[in-house]
């Protein structure tokens, strides 16, 4: 089914279109929340409330890249899960060293979560990421968005791992340097 359809779904209070949303978009919400979180149970209840996010989101909100609104929506809940789970400790793992690779760039005098959720910032990176070629804008995302490691990158776009790691140290300097000029980093 198309995601024009399941969106109808939801503005009809339908409740197919949460079976629609788990058949499409199950795997790739579940992806996003494991890349976070490690772990199968959490990843999944995070899936789930995802669904229940966009049922209550829809309508009114009418979401123009289903794909991305649920993609969005699973990497908030997913984060606010390793947040709490991690207030305590600090481990290792993709997630916390892909937020420490950012901070190299994002502004020290918020914390990065609040920082990476205002609106100007938010812009400004999505309009940094149209300006680099797709493919190292892609490997950012990856990163970044999604939380995937270094090797899975690597092994996604036939680079070594050093090549990767190069590209995502080059494109965070680029990126602090836009937000120097935007008058973003302090």
């Amino acid at each position: 089914m198309d995601d024009e359809k399941i969106i109808e779904l939801y503005f009809a209070r339908k409740e197919e279109a949460i079976t629609q949303t788990k058949t499409k978009y199950g795997r790739y919400c579940h992806t996003i929340a494991y890349n976070v979180l490690h772990n199968d149970e959490d990843a999944e209840e995070c899936v789930n409330d995802t669904y229940l996010d966009a049922w209550q989101s829809i309508p009114p909100h009418k979401p123009k890249i289903f794909s991305v609104f649920l993609g969005a929506i699973t990497r908030r809940i997913s984060l606010d899960r390793w947040r709490r789970q991690n207030a305590e400790k600090r481990g290792g793992g993709e997630t916390m060293l892909s937020l420490h690779e950012l901070e190299e760039c994002i502004p020290q005098e918020k914390g990065i979560d609040e920082q990476l959720e205002t609106k100007r910032l938010a812009e400004i990176i999505s309009t940094f990421l149209r300006t680099l070629p797709e493919t190292e804008a892609n490997v950012f995302i990856r990163r970044y968005f999604y939380f995937d490691s270094i090797a899975d990158i690597a092994k996604r776009y036939d680079f070594g791992e050093s090549k990767t790691k190069m590209m995502l140290k080059r494109t965070r300097e680029k990126l602090l340097n836009t937000l120097k000029k935007e008058d973003i980093f302090i």
